[in-house]
């Protein structure tokens, strides 16, 4: 198996033969996001490759790209796992990249302790068409909340949330990003509810195996330790994509993976074999498998 997956790998290095690199649309996020940065992480990797290049295209996110994708507008796309799933894409996964770590922040001085305690209050859930927003729209209906009924609903990007919260145009607001995130003025202003314990509830209703993380303590200074809701996130192609265009990003997220990770991304998983193929429902494309496998040992 190992010599076919072999033989795999160097049938789709030839079809790149001494032509120019393959020039891909990758479907990133919002500036200042995770997303945008390793979508431009990403093709910075590229430009040291022979056989592709990458042009992120910034959007809302995890939705929006896979429509784009669907429609033909993307090559590759971004996407958080609960997202790909919930939209029943076509796409297929190069990889599993890195954890989003769900957060739910409210005033310092707020009296909610607990997500079912927002009933009747105004909360930023993200932008439409993120991959976030999505999953925050599963967390409240797990507690029992619907959105635009129990809860008056508001999509902004991060910075102007965090300027909502502050000012306390809203009640709450809810992110999905790495950690620490920058630019989040804690633990002077807000306070970040523990939702670990919603793990398992919102796993039972949506089908979807969500992860229970631990944010270690001071990660937001002076901020105990707290756990909450993880989502993978991967990257998908079309998948009518050449095989050769699927390896060569299987080799830049396998062997640049220490470029690939942003520093400040602090408590994110690191690339290696076991974790990129870890796509869950969403199937890898047959051209990273065999490339996988004839990394191993």
């Amino acid at each position: 198996m190992l010599h076919l997956a072999a033989a795999t790998v160097a049938f789709a290095a030839a079809a790149c033969g001494g032509n120019a690199p393959h020039r891909i649309q990758l479907g990133s996020g919002l500036a200042g996001g995770l997303f945008h940065e390793f979508g431009n992480t990403l093709a910075e990797a590229a430009e040291r490759s022979p056989t592709v290049r990458i042009t992120p295209v910034p959007t809302a996110g995890s939705v929006k790209n896979l429509e784009m994708l669907a429609s033909g507008g993307l090559d590759a796309a971004l996407t958080l796992g609960d997202t790909a799933v919930a939209t029943g894409t076509r796409g297929l996964a190069v990889g599993r990249l890195y954890e989003t770590y769900i957060h739910l922040a409210v005033p310092i001085d707020s009296p909610v302790q607990h997500i079912g305690e927002l009933r009747g209050a105004r909360v930023d859930v993200g932008v439409a068409g993120s991959g976030a927003a999505l999953t925050a729209e599963r967390l409240f209906r797990t507690a029992g909340l619907e959105l635009g009924i129990d809860i008056t609903v508001y999509h902004r990007e991060l910075s102007e949330a965090a300027a909502a919260l502050a000012s306390r145009t809203v009640d709450a607001i809810v992110w999905g990003a790495g950690v620490p995130t920058p630019g989040i003025a804690a633990p002077a202003s807000i306070r970040l509810l523990d939702l670990g314990d919603w793990v398992q509830p919102i796993r039972e209703q949506f089908g979807y195996p969500y992860d229970r993380v631990p944010v270690p303590a001071n990660t937001y200074p002076g901020v105990a330790g707290f756990e909450t809701v993880g989502v993978p996130v991967l990257i998908l192609v079309t998948p009518d994509i050449a095989d050769s265009i699927v390896v060569a990003l299987a080799e830049l997220l396998l062997h640049h993976s220490g470029t690939l990770v942003p520093e400040r991304a602090r408590g994110l998983q690191f690339f290696d074999r076991r974790w990129l193929v870890n796509t869950g429902s969403i199937p890898l494309h047959a051209a990273a498998a065999s490339y996988y496998r004839s990394q191993h040992g």
